[in-house]
């Protein structure tokens, strides 16, 4: 039977930061404790680095910000008494041996100052965590003691590596996190969270962070799992919550853990939906900006983004514009206005040929009699991004790019062309699952949304005549499978090959992923929503020898 003295009201604040924002985020914060207060709760738990938000990356060299940061956090601390505490990552700067350092750190507050300092003892460097970067390691774990109950607190990835001694001597375990979401780690976590529990026989608590940073996104889902692995209690996904619980050391549900079972269809691509639609729109007013603009071709990537836009910002607050050239057939204008009307966002043409002509004759005397190739296809595509771009400085929208993870992969894309723009939306989403999510949309909304002759018929840039992707590239069925095992899965070409695949087609699609380094290199941000995306996670040098056969 548990003893009553460690009885804990817990809180759980899951909170959208917004990096740097100090004030800001300080603000979140005391609405949340205001809100614990109401609700009588023991102790108040926040996610890891809350208050600079995370990730902060090269922040927390600047010493002002952490000065400003130390004294926020005596604040946070001045607000609780012997009955409520608050537990709450921060950035702690301290000398060592003449030596300053950097430490990711947690303060437990009780009785109106900081009690308990915790630190990140297990540093990560691994796809987009750079912890050795920043910070040095700190002590290992020890327990806590909070109103009679021993707690466990752990930072981050710390939570994987629960000493079971350490274990055996505390009463909760508790996790500060910020781990960004990812589509084919979702189930992963929650079985691994829940694994912890039943193998240290505690309740764990989980708190994530949510929200868009950049490129990453976090979908929150901060839980918290019984004794035996059960999940006791979940938070909501992609959206700010707050949740209260009573612990008791023996709390558990009935039965023992379940092995996550495999995601419907249908919650797959709602999730990859709401990870999108949050990252695009923190991406958007965490930079300062209310309104988008993007060029509607007909095409399924500008659909899905124009379509992800509408769910982020509303309709009014979204230009489209259309902006065919001499190659543009009638019914892929047709259909850009009709999805347009299907939207109700504004919708504007604005044909690209009187300004290409003028480029022609312009370039005429350097080509020559050089037959036209690429450079052409390219020049139209500069000029559709040069004309976003004038809107955006002009109207002050943002300007988002509709490339795929596909062509970011390939390369098929130009260079201050449809590259150009302030994010790449579906740059993570391979040109297969961009087709999934249409279809998805469509069904959940009840109604043609996307017009179902973009979603049926073949992909075209249609920079010249009777162009079609599949002339350029494998098809999609097969790319996006190959470039799954590469990019994800780090099989060499030996190993794709054995799985069913054209040698000299996995050769050839390897070597557009290296040859393109460079174009991504000078490509907008990409939002993340798989665990291995171009961007930070993805670090390849720009010139180098790729082909190793085994």
């Amino acid at each position: 039977m548990a003893n009553l003295s460690t009885r804990l009201r817990l809180g759980l604040a899951q909170l959208n930061y917004k990096i740097g924002d100090l004030a800001g985020n300080f603000a979140s914060i005391e609405r949340a404790i205001a809100r614990a207060r109401d609700e009588a709760v023991d102790l108040l738990v926040f996610s890891e680095l809350a208050l600079t938000g995370y990730p902060p990356l090269d922040l927390v060299y600047r010493s002002a910000m952490l000065t400003v940061q130390d004294d926020y956090l005596a604040k946070i601390a001045a607000q609780t008494d012997e009955n409520f505490g608050i537990l709450v990552g921060y950035v702690e700067s301290r000398e060592e041996n003449g030596e300053k350092q950097l430490l990711n750190a947690a303060a437990l507050c009780s009785g109106g100052k900081i009690v308990a300092r915790i630190y990140k003892n297990r540093l990560m460097s691994h796809d987009v965590a750079d912890d050795c970067r920043y910070f040095s390691a700190g002590d290992a774990a020890v327990v806590h003691a909070f109103k009679g109950a021993r707690l466990g607190i752990f930072i981050g990835e710390d939570i994987d590596f629960v000493d079971e001694a350490r274990a055996g001597e505390t009463d909760y375990l508790i996790n500060l996190a910020a781990v960004p979401f990812a589509l084919d780690q979702h189930e992963a976590r929650r079985e691994r969270l829940a694994q912890i529990a039943a193998k240290h026989a505690r309740p764990l608590v989980f708190v994530n962070q949510v929200g868009g940073n950049g490129e990453l996104i976090f979908d929150g889902n901060s839980a918290i799992f019984g004794k035996n692995g059960r999940k006791l209690a979940e938070l909501k996904g992609f959206e700010e919550d707050f949740g209260v619980v009573e612990l008791t050391p023996v709390l558990a549900a009935d039965g023992a853990a379940a092995k996550a079972d495999a995601m419907s269809a249908e919650a797959f691509l709602e999730l990859a939906h709401r990870a999108l639609v949050l990252g695009l729109r923190d991406y958007v007013h965490k930079s300062g900006f209310e309104r988008v603009v993007l060029g509607l071709s007909g095409g399924m990537d500008s659909a899905l983004v124009a379509t992800l836009a509408v769910d982020a910002f509303g309709a009014e607050n979204v230009l489209t514009v259309g902006m065919p050239s001499r190659y543009s057939t009638e019914h892929s204008v047709a259909d850009a206005r009709k999805l347009a009307e299907n939207l109700g966002v504004r919708f504007e043409l604005s044909p690209i040929e009187p300004v290409y002509q003028a480029f022609l004759e312009q370039l005429a005397p350097f080509f020559g009699d050089r037959p036209a190739d690429v450079t052409e296809e390219n020049l139209q595509a500069r000029i559709r991004g040069m004309k976003l771009m004038a809107l955006s400085n002009k109207l002050g929208h943002l300007v988002l790019t509709p490339g795929n993870k596909s062509e970011a992969a390939t390369g098929y894309a130009t260079l201050y062309g449809d590259m150009n723009g302030a994010v790449m939306v579906i740059g993570d989403v391979p040109k297969t699952l961009v087709y999934r999510i249409g279809h998805w949309i469509n069904a959940k909304a009840g109604r043609e949304v996307i017009p179902e002759n973009i979603l049926t018929k073949a992909p075209s840039a249609e920079l010249s005549p009777g162009q079609v992707d599949q002339d350029s590239l494998p098809p999609y069925d097969v790319l996006d499978a190959i470039i799954e095992s590469y990019m994800q899965n780090s099989m060499t070409a030996d190993e794709i090959v054995a799985q069913g695949y054209d040698e000299a087609v996995v050769t050839r699609v390897i070597s557009m992923i290296h040859r393109a380094e460079y174009k991504r290199a000078q490509a907008p941000p990409v939002l993340r929503i798989s665990s291995k995306a171009f961007g930070s996670g993805w670090r390849y040098p720009l010139v180098a020898n790729y082909f190793w056969r085994r």
